[in-house]
């Protein structure tokens, strides 16, 4: 029987967690022909969030909890649970219910039909109109300066992905990745689910202006250039504008000497607006650089508190990535012996491998 994994991310969520661990657990009783686990990610929850995780864990074995030592932010956190999954397939849905849960059913439908990837597509939202208006003109924007990557429009990250999808993800080695444009970029066959998307009615949005600027300029870094060449095509425009109105000046001054008296107004006018056109594309160049920075940096997606309920053996990851995952679990020191006896494993296999290459070349 395949085993779904539900992963809800949730951080101050004490008036919702019940409410979707029910909700998920009777929808799963509609799919006899699948077990399921339901995996929360606490990203470090200051209210009563985490002892209630604690109470739905020990009374029922198929919910398993990842507490994180601090808030790693709503990208970094949701994405490592994604990649710690141990089922065949796993499924995104949300602690405020806006994903709602009763689709499962219909999600591993389509799964079983041999949909690798199964999206959930708003065609409606009960959120105001202002935000509804922005986050349409978002997708727009995005789909326009994305060359090469068609994203899919009222698309959050809600679906179900196959366990070769997940291995693909883990295989880009992200450090701070858009998801949504990640689905798009691998090319998978996709089946669409239509829904509205309810308001919440518990509890207070963790989102905020930054952060949904965060992720809409993760969205424009990670899937374009435009911006950049617009940088540079402004510059030549700006440059030859620039030279038209002195040559124009010019022959105005000398036609008309005594009567051309401009002042400072256009003076002052051309300096502010050139310089609002230069911290404009610094800024965007300096989103770009902050994007290649953080991916340097190869920090661990999250550094793990506690893990409840987790028993046997771990996800299927390759041997050589469960190193950093190691290093990055808050314990009393006894994983450092393990990543030393894999180390010590890879350096072995890395030395027969070159001699069985110094044979061959013989």
């Amino acid at each position: 029987m395949p085993l779904l994994t539900i992963l809800t991310p949730c951080y101050n969520e004490e008036e919702n967690v019940r409410e979707v661990y029910a909700r998920v657990k009777s929808a799963m009783a509609t799919s006899p022909d699948c077990d399921y686990e339901h995996l929360f990610a606490d990203n470090a929850s200051t209210d009563k969030t985490v002892p209630i995780l604690r109470e739905l864990a020990e009374k029922d074995k198929r919910v398993k909890v990842i507490v994180n030592t601090r808030n790693f932010g709503h990208i970094r956190s949701p994405y490592h649970a994604f990649l710690q999954a141990r089922g065949d397939a796993v499924l995104g849905c949300v602690a405020d219910l806006q994903d709602p849960p009763e689709l499962i059913p219909e999600f591993v439908r389509k799964w079983e039909e041999g949909y690798k990837v199964v999206i959930g597509v708003k065609n409606g939202s009960q959120e105001s109109w202002l935000a509804s208006r922005t986050r349409k003109f978002y997708y727009w924007l995005v789909a326009k300066l994305s060359s090469d990557v068609e994203l899919v429009h009222n698309f959050t990250g809600f679906g179900l992905y196959d366990r070769e999808v997940i291995e693909q993800f883990r295989s880009t080695d992200a450090q701070y990745p858009y998801f949504r444009g990640l689905v798009s970029d691998f090319g998978y066959e996709r089946a669409e689910i239509k829904y509205m998307q309810p308001a919440r009615t518990k509890g207070r949005t963790k989102n905020n202006f930054f952060s949904l600027y965060d992720m809409a300029m993760l969205g424009i870094t990670s899937h374009s250039k435009v911006p950049l060449r617009l940088a540079t095509m402004a510059g030549f425009a700006i440059s030859l504008v620039s030279l038209l109105v002195a040559f124009g000046y010019l022959v105005a001054k000398l036609m008309f000497w005594n009567e051309l008296q401009l002042g400072l107004a256009p003076l002052l006018i051309g300096i502010y607006f050139f310089g609002a056109v230069q911290l404009f594309f610094i800024g965007m160049l300096g989103e770009y650089i902050g994007s290649i920075h953080t991916q340097v940096h190869k920090r661990p997606l999250v550094v793990e508190k506690e893990r409840i309920n987790f028993e046997g053996p771990e996800p299927n990851i390759s041997r050589r990535r469960r190193h950093p995952r190691l290093v990055a679990t808050a314990s009393d020191g006894s994983n450092m012996a393990v990543v030393g006896q894999a180390l010590e494993s890879d350096d072995a296999e890395d030395q027969a491998n070159s001699r069985a290459v110094g044979r061959r070349a013989r």
